[in-house]
């Protein structure tokens, strides 16, 4: 998993103009096969946190997550991993709103668009539409963000608004929270109500 991790930061050091033998050193040591392909770091608290339920190692399968910092990253990410670069597999997940993003991304990497995941609208509201907004508003309790979550309701701007769209919004509204809610929504899941995107993700791992 350390090893992993150092793969995953080596990525990352060569996609922002770094030096590439690092990446390439630990992708033979590590014998990683498969880079799943993510927007930030709430979508790998998600898929890390599915994984730890499902009990799975990615680790040890070959399979790194990699987080891009946005999805106009994907071109350049595909490209250092994918058929030009290292040459793993590319999978991953993208929002609606960045499909077309991820596939012009994907084409001049010259790999597959199959593999790639689309929410709808994001991962966030994915797992908001699973859970149910009664079972999230439980958990911001439990968490203690439950009175800023009610402050954060009696803003003009949340007037009118429905609940999931409130729920969603209130995500992104501090640094660091869509990431803990990230691995929290997921923990709360029960296993039948995995969002289909993150379902098939998982079962092509």
């Amino acid at each position: 998993m350390a090893d992993m991790k150092a793969f995953q930061d080596a990525v990352t050091l060569w996609a922002t103009g770094g030096c590439d033998k690092p990446a390439r050193e630990l992708a033979e040591s590590t014998r990683v096969r498969t880079a799943v392909l993510l927007e930030g770091l709430s979508d790998l608290a998600a898929v890390e946190a599915l994984a730890a339920r499902r009990g799975r190692d990615l680790g040890a399968e070959g399979v790194c997550a990699v987080p891009m910092g946005g999805a106009m990253s994907v071109g350049r990410y595909a490209g250092l991993l994918g058929p030009p670069g290292l040459g793993l597999r590319l999978t991953g997940l993208c929002d609606e709103g960045e499909k077309a993003v991820y596939e012009r991304g994907l084409t001049r990497a010259q790999a597959p668009l199959e593999d790639i995941y689309v929410c709808a609208a994001d991962l966030e509201d994915e797992l908001i539409r699973a859970l149910g907004t009664d079972a999230v508003e439980e958990i911001f309790r439990a968490e203690g963000d439950f009175r800023a979550w009610q402050t954060f309701q009696r803003q003009p701007a949340q007037h009118g608004r429905a609940r999931h769209q409130q729920v969603r919004r209130f995500l992104g509204t501090k640094k660091g929270r869509k990431i803990r809610y990230g691995r929290l929504l997921v923990e709360a899941l029960a296993p039948e109500r995995t969002p289909p995107p993150l379902d098939a993700l998982f079962a092509r791992l």
